[in-house]
């Protein structure tokens, strides 16, 4: 069973430790972090800026300063706890582990990607800005 679990564990390891590492060395911060290169070079706003500061808030139990640094990272470390912990069970029990994507789920996952980015880059959605 430990065999079924090493890469389960080592995910979590790897995760566990990005995670320990941003809390640890604050991104609100400057110069610890490098700066979002498309934000540098034409003050837009990608999918992923506010990322850093939002899992530095998740870390030190601040959901609602996570949910408005990035909503949709806050998003993905449910998403990412759940995942993990389905593949975990299965791979305990035996069972064979398959995530398929199918294409209409990529398509809305980045249809959604799409609409938060050009939102939060307009003036009404200023309170997305990280």
């Amino acid at each position: 069973m430990w065999r079924r679990l090493a890469a389960p564990a080592a995910v979590l390891g790897a995760v566990v430790g990005a995670f320990a590492y941003v809390g640890t060395v604050d991104p609100n911060e400057p110069g610890h972090y490098p700066a979002c290169p498309l934000l540098s070079v034409t003050g837009l706003y990608c999918p992923g800026c506010g990322g850093l500061r939002s899992a530095h808030a998740f870390v030190h139990g601040e959901p609602a300063v996570a949910l408005q640094a990035n909503a949709p990272a806050v998003v993905g470390y449910l998403l990412f706890a759940v995942v993990w912990t389905v593949w975990t069970v299965r791979a305990a029990r035996g069972l064979p582990v398959r995530f398929e994507a199918r294409p209409a789920h990529l398509w809305a996952f980045g249809a959604v990607l799409a609409v938060f980015t050009v939102v939060r880059n307009l003036p009404f959605g200023a309170w997305l800005h990280p």
